[in-house]
């Protein structure tokens, strides 16, 4: 059974009249804010003491977690971080009590509210996990019944578990998604799980969750998918729901700048062990495990670029159950390891304030006797900008679809609704350079992307390579023309046949598009490997095999194999673990140097993006509102638009006070366009009448920086200036 059923399985609690909650505008500017613990007691909602977890694999047991233990209070949002591999979700479907058929735990005790649930009775644990402890999954969709409108969902989880009328369930239903900021409830309460975004989704899980007023809330990586601007908004939901309820949370995740802006205690995981917990303050102030720090250094920050500084980096990956160490199980990627580490096992000592580290070295890192973060990978040095030639032009490139119309349509003689996905648009790209290309999902960003590549037919517009047109779709494309422009996917699966071997999938666009010999291709495979940093041992394995970073630097070696000109880059750290990333922009740079290599780099992250990128364009229901070089786009003035990205980003640091901006509602949809300014429905600077009705004009800035808004270049800089957002420094090595 999916996570989902853990929401699905019902008992009875009735939620008292006190237990309401009043949750802020949905569109607003406020100033950056924490919430602190309040009416915090000495009991906690949850104690896990001692937790040892086993899986089975190949008819063998092996340890996943051993000596697990973490104490959350009732308002406490606890925050669980580490790689893919660590054991992070494994940790907490233990706790749940959740593991599948696989997995059992060994040892420990689970307490909730002071009982002991480790053992249980499923029969039991069913009403525990209808009335007490639930879940948010990664993915939303496995918590809903696609069959049944979200709506009646959750009014039939309100009225069997709470035994209410299907009136009065259907009424706390309505209520409850007006909590969690859904516009037009009523509306949205009719569609099904497969007609709302994402974040729509997220929030109707959450809903559900909270309809019972649970003791403790687990959350597995809840926004790892939505954007930047969606997920911040899941966050304050998340918070403020917490904080009215006094429930507590433990918030699974790489994202180490979520946690720095929501969590009041962290945990970082390793190989099945916590080596540190701490508070978030004393966590991100003083780490102290050469992990923690390691992590916190690949991070990019905001204004921070490839000319400044390479992202820091951790060599290798974390061990899979097979291959625990006797020792220090970071042993094989720590920097500053001794002798000692790779034979003898760490105990998780305190520290002080609370601070639990697990590592020989500790107190030499307290001391600042030993400095861990220099000891990190960085990689090469890029060059500083200069103007190069044009490589790609695109002059009013638009992509309009046609919405098959419904039988009732049909009969009354409606026309076929357009859908405008990208409305004509204008970009170039330098030889040797980077665009950057940022904004929300639904913004046009990928359909742009696949009508360069030629995926998709174009409907208007040219796209000239070297000064040349190039055919509007692959087929009608000369061989040369689709050597020259590959496309790296957000998932690498994408591009990576599940039976060819790594090997082969790289030989064939050496041999069908770059024209070399079975001899040469072979070569030129090891080759390539090698340049992503893969041994030559993954010639033989197939994409199954490998992990999500390693799938996705062979399909970037896939890519450069045809000695392309432009590489099309979309999404493709989004779904990384936070040191995989650093690797991979690291990587992406380094290439781009040695091959003078134009990139189109697409993200709706801006620090990343602005890492790697020498120019950024920002994007808007098919349309840009704002250009220049990516120094401009950190620093007033921008774009309405642009200062709500930058807002939302999450900076990894807990001390940190900024302008937050909140966007209200979902992106329109592009059936039914705005009128004006496209931007106007939900622009935090809004004029009025004028934004409604008149496109904007294009405003210069100077230096290359347009921005596209009817305030003038003077008003925003006053606006945002009274707040300005977080930068880089210039010396910075993260």
């Amino acid at each position: 059974m999916a996570f989902g059923g853990l929401l699905l399985m019902f008992g009875t609690l009735t939620q008292s009249p006190s237990s309401s909650i009043t949750i802020l505008a949905s569109h607003h500017l406020c100033n950056g804010w924490k919430f602190s613990l309040t009416n915090q007691t000495d009991t906690p909602v949850l104690e896990v003491q001692n937790l040892h977890v086993s899986y089975r694999a190949n008819h063998s047991w092996y340890e996943a977690i051993r000596d697990f233990e973490i104490t959350v209070y009732p308002g406490q949002i606890y925050g669980v971080v580490g790689e893919s591999g660590s054991g992070k979700s494994t940790a907490i479907k233990a706790i749940i009590r959740y593991l599948g058929k696989d997995g059992k735990i060994i040892d420990g005790q689970i307490l909730l509210d002071g009982e002991n649930i480790t053992r249980k009775p499923r029969r039991q644990m069913k009403r525990v996990w209808a009335t007490r402890m639930h879940m948010l999954p990664q993915n939303p969709f496995v918590a809903l019944n696609p069959s049944i409108r979200v709506g009646e969902q959750v009014a039939e989880t309100i009225r069997v578990r709470d035994g209410l009328s299907r009136r009065k369930a259907r009424e706390k239903a309505i209520s409850m998604l007006e909590q969690v900021r859904l516009a037009d409830v009523k509306e949205v309460s009719r569609r099904y799980p497969h007609e709302l975004s994402g974040g729509m989704q997220q929030r109707i899980v959450l809903a559900m969750a909270f309809s019972a007023t649970p003791q403790i809330l687990m959350l597995d990586e809840p926004t790892t998918s939505l954007d930047v601007t969606t997920e911040a908004i899941m966050l304050d939901i998340v918070r403020e729901l917490i904080q009215t309820t006094q429930a507590g949370a433990i918030y699974v995740t790489h994202d180490l700048g979520v946690v720095a802006q929501l969590c009041q205690r962290v945990a970082v995981m390793y190989a099945g062990e916590i080596v540190e917990d701490a508070s978030v303050q004393d966590l991100y102030a003083h780490p102290l495990h050469p992990y923690t720090i390691g992590l916190i250094a690949c991070v990019p920050r905001l204004g921070q670029t490839k000319q400044q500084a390479a992202l820091r980096t951790i060599p290798g990956r974390p061990p899979s159950l097979q291959q625990r160490e006797r020792g220090c199980q970071f042993a094989p990627r720590c920097p500053v390891a001794l002798e000692k580490c790779f034979v003898e096992h760490p105990p998780l000592e305190q520290a002080a304030n609370g601070h639990k580290i697990r590592c020989h070295r500790w107190q030499e890192t307290a001391s600042s006797e030993l400095v861990v973060e220099q000891a990190f990978q960085s990689g090469l040095e890029v060059s500083e900008h200069l103007e190069r030639e044009q490589l790609l032009a695109v002059e009013n490139l638009t992509k309009h679809f046609d919405v098959p119309r419904g039988l009732l349509d049909f009969l009354q003689g409606k026309p076929p609704t357009t859908v405008k996905a990208v409305d004509a648009v204008n970009l170039g790209i330098q030889k040797g350079r980077t665009l950057g290309l940022v904004g929300e999902s639904g913004s046009g960003k990928t359909t742009l992307a696949r009508m360069i590549v030629g995926l998709i037919s174009r409907t208007d517009g040219t796209i000239e390579l070297n000064g040349k047109p190039i055919g509007n779709t692959v087929r009608q494309r000369s061989r040369d023309a689709l050597r020259q422009i590959q496309m790296v996917f957000q998932n690498p699966q994408d591009s990576l046949n599940p039976y060819l071997t790594i090997g082969q999938a790289i030989r064939r666009p050496l041999m069908k598009l770059a024209k070399r010999n079975r001899h040469e291709a072979e070569k030129e495979v090891r080759r390539l490997l090698v340049a992503v940093n893969l041994d030559e041992s993954y010639v033989n394995r197939f994409p199954t095999m490998l992990s999500g970073g390693e799938r996705q630097r062979v399909a970037i070696a896939r890519a450069f194999a045809s000695i392309p000109e432009l590489i099309v880059c979309d999404e493709p750290v989004s779904a990384l673990d936070v040191s995989v990333q650093a690797a991979v922009l690291n990587l992406l740079a380094r290439l781009q140097a040695e091959n003078d290599t134009s990139y189109l780099f697409i993200s709706h992250n801006l620090a990343v993006v602005g890492y790697l990128a020498d120019y950024l364009i920002v994007m808007y229901l098919g349309q840009i509102f704002e250009v220049g070089y990516g120094h401009d786009l950190f620093a007033p003035p921008y774009h309405p638009y642009t200062e709500a990205l930058v807002s939302a980003i999450p900076v990894p640091d807990p001390t940190h006070q900024t302008q937050h901006i909140r966007l209200s509602n979902d992106i329109p949809s592009p059936r039914n366009l705005p009128t004006g300014c496209r931007f106007h429905t939900r622009c935090p600077r809004k004029l009025g009448a004028i934004c409604e009705q008149e496109v904007p004009p294009w405003q210069d800035d100077g230096d290359g920086h347009y921005i596209r808004c009817h305030r003038t270049i003077e008003e925003l800089i006053l606006l945002q200036q009274s707040a300005p957002l977080p930068q880089a420094e210039e010396d910075s090595s993260c």
